[in-house]
This record gives structure tokens, sequence and C-alpha cells, in this order.
């Protein structure tokens, strides 16, 4: 708790204010991953090369979404995240049941996932307003943060690992904090390149 009420203003004040600060953090983001990652792989080349560029389109996806929805894009993005997260140990704990993937996380269960799912959704609607659009954008970055969490899992466990590191006390390393923001912040990017597209063909768009 100590750590996240650390770095959670941090994160949401560089967001806000753009430019530099949030440049500076997301090369510090991309360090430390990339870093945890070549230790985690023992800097076996493809994987490593894979995962360099896995973080680095992530990344970089969270700057465009920054560049072209400002700061309140990038707001909806980490309350996503951050609720799904939440969402999800809360609904385990208390509800337990039936474990949603026991060969990658055995933590991990159904009731977590749903309970991620309803928290993202309802984060995303605080940030963005009440909208079916904000619910499905809140909705689809929920599930792809879950999924980012679930392959860093399976990595780890394919590496035999606990944590990717310790550099954040009581969250492990900055991979075990960034997986579902990665995965959240590549299909936002995805999906602004989407509605460019679209936008090109003259079509409507949401």
């Amino acid at each position: 708790m100590v750590s996240a009420s650390v770095l959670g203003p941090l994160v949401l004040l560089c967001a806000w204010l753009g430019g530099w600060p949030l440049a500076v953090m997301l090369l510090v983001g991309f360090a430390g991953v990339v870093w945890e990652w070549a230790v985690m792989c023992r800097r076996h080349p493809i994987p490593l090369a894979l995962g360099v560029l896995y973080a680095a389109a992530a990344l970089a996806a969270l700057w465009a979404v920054s560049d072209i929805l400002g700061a309140r894009g990038v707001f909806f993005i980490l309350i996503v995240v951050w609720c799904s997260d939440i969402g999800a140990y809360v609904a385990g704990r208390l509800i337990g049941g039936r474990r949603l993937a026991p060969s990658i996380s055995p933590g991990k269960t159904w009731s977590g996932a749903v309970g991620g799912l309803a928290a993202a959704i309802a984060g995303g609607i605080v940030i963005a307003g009440l909208s079916v659009w904000a619910g499905l954008a809140a909705a689809i970055l929920g599930v792809a943060s879950q999924l980012g969490d679930l392959g860093e899992s399976a990595v780890k466990r394919h590496y035999k690992v606990k944590d990717s590191g310790r550099l954040i006390p009581g969250h492990g390393g900055m991979l075990d904090r960034l997986d579902g923001l990665m995965a959240a912040a590549l299909v936002a990017g995805l999906a602004l390149a989407a509605f460019a597209a679209i936008s090109q063909t003259g079509l409507p768009r949401p």
C-alpha cells in the first residue's frame, strides 16, 4: 500500500503533465522492463528481442494515446488497469472458487476475473462518463490487462521465477506492475490506429 501510494500519484502527475515528464517515466519503465526481461529469459536472443519489441510497442502506444487524446486518455487506461487489478484481487480473496488457469497462475480465480472486469468497467465509466462506448472500451482494456497479467505469469512459470524483480517493495519488479498496462496500452494504440484508418475512408466511427 505504501509503494502504491507513492508511485500512483507520481504516475498520474507525469501523465497529466505530458511532454518530457511522461517521456522520462516511459523511458524509465522501458529500461526497467527490458532489464528484468533480459535477466528472466537469461538473455536468450530470440526471447530477449521479442520482449524488447513488445515493451517498446506498448510504451510507444501509450505515448501515442497521450499525444492524440491527452492526459484524459492516459488516465482512462491507467484507471481501468488499476481497477481491474484491485477488483480481481478483492473478488478473488472474498469469493474464491474455481481456478482460472491453475497451470499458469494457481492464485487466479474466475470470480477474480469477473470482479476485475466489473471494476474496470466501473472505473472507465467514472473517467469517461456513463456511455456504452466508455463501458465497451473499459471492458476491452480490462480483458487485455488480465491477459497481459496471465501472459507474464506464464513466462515466469516457464523460467521458474516468482517475481520479475524486487524493485518495488511488496509488488515485485517493474514488469510485474506493468504487464497489464502494457497489454492494455497496446490494444488502445491499435484501436486508435484502426479509428484513424476508418476516418480516412469517410465511414462513421465511434
